[in-house]
């Protein structure tokens, strides 16, 4: 399982993200979808993305190959609690918030940084942290 912060990796670039953050949270959930056959870090596909949303993004909807989960407080929070619940099943958390991926890690789970989803990006390879 893929999950990723939402809010960490699309307030990673200044692109105007601020002024419509459901909008900018939907066009990062589809730039998400081909993961599910490309895989990420050293995770093969195919792989369940789960994308977490919170504050303005809540009510961001899931795709077929996407699944939105709207944190009801903490969106770090609630991605422990996802993590958690897979009870040592691979797991790899797009995120680079140094306390998220501290607490992540400490459940098993692998980590890496926004680079390796955000669209322009990708095609450098995956920037695996852990």
């Amino acid at each position: 399982m893929v999950v990723v912060d939402a809010a960490n990796v699309v307030g990673s670039r200044p692109d105007g993200w601020w002024r419509d953050r459901r909008a900018a949270n939907e066009r990062l959930r589809d730039a998400l979808a081909d993961l599910v056959h490309t895989g990420i870090a050293d995770l093969a596909p195919p792989v369940t993305v789960v994308l977490v949303v919170e504050g303005a993004a809540r009510g961001v909807d899931s795709t077929p190959t996407v699944q939105v989960v709207s944190a009801s407080g903490s969106g770090d929070d609630r991605i422990v609690e996802l993590v958690a619940e897979l009870e040592g099943r691979r797991c790899v958390v797009v995120t680079a918030d140094r306390e998220l991926r501290t607490r992540v890690e400490a459940l098993g789970a692998d980590v890496t940084g926004p680079r390796s989803v955000l669209p322009a990006d990708r095609s450098r390879g995956n920037n695996r942290t852990s």
